[in-house]
């Protein structure tokens, strides 16, 4: 909660220095000239993320991280892959963007959990992913910080307290923007 507090406080602070221009909502399609972005996602997973632009407003955004403390204290490697489309800004700034965004994807899960107190034998999902979120993409810096729920469902493999599980996942993140 405290990075994410953080994140808030840095981007009004972004937001009180901007120059004056237009403000409120603008309601009007996303269009961004950015090709390749890579960054962090901590939340649920944590660890590297990338977005590749596909279409100026279309977008393959991918992860590969550590889930933590999971179902029942399970911990593993966490890869997965959505397909975003961005289909509003929410609001418009001469220093910043911020853009809605809905996607669909899936991800892959391998992972540890406790069981009768002790670390049971590894077990797997494959999930499918519906991201919904924000992104604050800033206009004069090669950066973008996003803020997203993403509810999945989870198919498991060796996994005894469920078969099947539907969860919301939490993340924040940023990308620095190369290319």
């Amino acid at each position: 909660m405290k990075i994410t507090s953080l994140i808030a406080i840095a981007t009004l602070a972004c937001v009180s220095t901007a120059e004056a221009g237009p403000t409120g909502f603008s309601g009007g399609s996303f269009v961004t000239n950015k090709k390749f972005g890579i960054g962090l996602e901590l939340g649920a997973p944590t660890g590297i993320n990338g977005k590749l632009f596909l279409t100026p407003s279309n977008a393959l955004d991918f992860g590969l991280g550590e889930m933590y403390h999971y179902y029942y204290g399970g911990d593993g490697l966490h890869l997965y892959a959505d397909y975003l489309w961005h289909p509003t800004v929410l609001t418009q700034q001469p220093a910043f963007s911020m853009p809605f965004y809905v996607g669909v994807g899936a991800r892959v899960w391998q992972f540890d959990y406790t069981c009768n107190g002790r670390t049971c034998n590894g077990a797997d999902a494959i999930g499918v992913r519906v991201p919904v979120g924000i992104t604050f993409n800033f206009n004069n810096v090669p950066l973008d910080i996003f803020v997203q729920a993403v509810p999945t469902l989870d198919f498991f493999r060796d996994y005894g307290p469920h078969d099947i599980f539907l969860d919301i996942d939490f993340s924040v993140g940023v990308r620095f923007w190369p290319f």
